[in-house]
């Protein structure tokens, strides 16, 4: 699976992030280089003069690490890692000299609002007793009912379902997406010194910027109230005090990144938020992200008004901010955007000249 955007356009600026023209890659279906049927770095490698060919500037690498794959690798068991089926941190190191002689800056995928259930500072938690600093690594509560047999609250997971699982001894941890993916505790300190030293190690190694996975999450209401409503990913995103999305204490943990990042040159940071645009500028000012995507154009019409009003809005928040909007068609959670534009009510092929869906 891979998918191509176009990231924000500024001329005669010195930031490649600006105008560069990024293409996306799932590496366990782009290119198989040693026949076992699942992509790998090697195959990736062999494909960069193709590549290059495109006139693409960066690549946007899709988790790499060890994972059990319950959701495409967002479920990390080690971020300084790389997941075997894949290759190894040697296979990584080359990709990054192969690409950066080609001139293909590498962003890679960084997931820090949760981890798989099987990395070891999960395992490490829930072998520990309650209320002890392996614990505090992520967000256990106890649940609600005569015997704490209820969840905490009413939160709903973004893949259906309550917002928490029960674990043998009667807490429950909070996973806004799968079961498989419990929640990091970012107001433990130690969360972040291991996340920035997570930064450290890929930089190091030469990686050119980091796409940040649910960069509206991360923070919690710490006295997780009730939604009162099953507040999906897109539509809870604006609701002023919402508990777990989009709140303020996000800033705070983005510009300690964004320190780490200035530390080395010509690098950058893009947030997946999805949080309606006129909020989208605050997460773009000078000491926090880079860029972040905007998705208002991948829930669009295919419809000149629409876009023109949508385009105008996005501009004009951004440059509020001394920014640029960053446009986004489609990726690995939407449908393509040739398919949605060329099929209008799934039967016109008029604007496409396929036969079938793309």
């Amino acid at each position: 699976m891979f998918k191509y955007l176009q990231v924000s356009v500024a001329k005669k600026s010195s930031q490649w992030w600006r105008s560069a023209v990024v293409y996306q890659v799932y590496i366990r279906s782009f290119a198989d280089a040693n026949g076992d049927g699942c992509g790998d770095i090697e195959g990736l490698i062999s494909r960069l003069d193709y590549l290059t060919e495109l006139g693409i500037d960066a690549l946007w690498i899709n988790p790499w690490y060890p994972s059990p794959l319950k959701d495409g690798g967002y479920d990390v068991s080690d971020y300084c890692d790389i997941n075997p089926q894949f290759g190894t941190i040697a296979d990584a190191q080359a990709l990054l000299g192969e690409a950066k002689r080609r001139g293909i800056r590498v962003i890679i995928d960084l997931v820090p609002n949760h981890t798989s259930d099987q990395h070891q500072w999960f395992q490490r938690a829930i072998a520990a007793p309650a209320r002890s600093p392996e614990r505090d690594h992520y967000i256990f509560r106890q649940g609600q009912g005569p015997r704490g047999e209820l969840p905490p609250n009413d939160w709903r997971a973004v893949f259906g379902g309550p917002a928490w699982t029960q674990i043998a001894d009667g807490s429950w941890y909070l996973h806004l997406f799968d079961p498989s993916q419990p929640d990091l505790n970012w107001d433990n300190p130690s969360v972040r010194d291991e996340f920035l030293a997570i930064f450290k190690f890929w930089l190091e190694r030469g990686v050119d910027g980091f796409r940040i996975d649910v960069a509206h999450g991360l923070v919690k209401d710490p006295a997780f109230p009730d939604v009162g409503e099953n507040t999906e990913l897109l539509k809870g995103a604006g609701i002023d005090d919402h508990p777990y999305w989009d709140r303020d204490g996000v800033h705070e943990i983005i510009r300690e990144w964004r320190s780490m990042v200035d530390q080395y040159q010509d690098t950058m940071m893009v947030a997946e938020a999805w949080i309606p645009a006129e909020r989208l500028p605050r997460y773009l000012r000078s000491d926090e992200y880079h860029q972040s995507f905007n998705f208002d154009l991948l829930d669009a019409s295919w419809d000149a008004s629409t876009f023109s009003s949508i385009i105008e809005a996005s501009v004009v928040a951004a440059e509020a901010v001394g920014a640029s909007s960053t446009w986004v068609l489609s990726n690995h959670d939407a449908m393509r955007h040739a398919t949605r534009y060329g099929l209008p009510n799934g039967t016109d092929w008029r604007r496409w000249p396929v036969t079938g869906p793309i």
